[in-house]
């Protein structure tokens, strides 16, 4: 798969734009397992290779549990997941197939019971903002990690203080 092109090179603005909403995120209430997963399942269902390689390494590294990723496709079958965990993982779904799901009450309702409203924001943030960079890696043809050479100038999305992690 040949990239299209370095979105984060042409307009480094709108990429910095979008890793500010990153840095946001991570200094929200929402736990990084439940930001972990989020956006791991929200690239999962759109198929994005570079952006589950991504959540994989950072969820490992962040001590989760290798068999709680493996099961995650079919997280609703699985016991290994917390019930706010759970309301997370439906949320996610239902807000990235919104077109098919028109993110219905009842899924809505058990997020609430899970989440205060702050959370409930800064969750469908994070579903929000990984559908967008999913759209960004696909639409451009971002291979996962492995593949992609090492990117030099302004923006090096390996560097740690590169807070737009894309």
């Amino acid at each position: 798969m040949t990239e299209r092109l370095r979105y984060w090179e042409v307009s480094p603005e709108a990429y910095r734009a979008m890793g500010q909403l990153n840095a946001y995120l991570s200094k929200s209430k929402l736990e990084k397992s439940v930001r972990y997963l989020t956006q791991l399942r929200v690239s999962q269902i759109n198929g994005c290779s570079y952006c589950i390689e991504r959540h994989t390494a950072e969820a490992l590294r962040e001590a989760e549990r290798p068999e709680r990723l493996d099961r995650l496709a079919e997280w609703q079958s699985s016991s290994c997941y917390t019930p706010r965990e759970r309301a997370a993982l439906a949320w996610s779904e239902v807000l990235t197939n919104i077109a098919q799901s028109r993110a219905p009450d009842a899924v809505y309702a058990q997020v609430r019971q899970f989440f205060d409203d702050g959370e409930i924001v800064d969750l469908t943030l994070t579903v929000s903002v990984m559908n967008a960079w999913n759209r960004m890696a696909i639409g451009f043809r971002r291979g996962a990690e492995g593949q992609q050479q090492k990117v030099s100038g302004r923006v090096d999305w390996r560097s740690s203080s590169n807070s737009g992690h894309y």
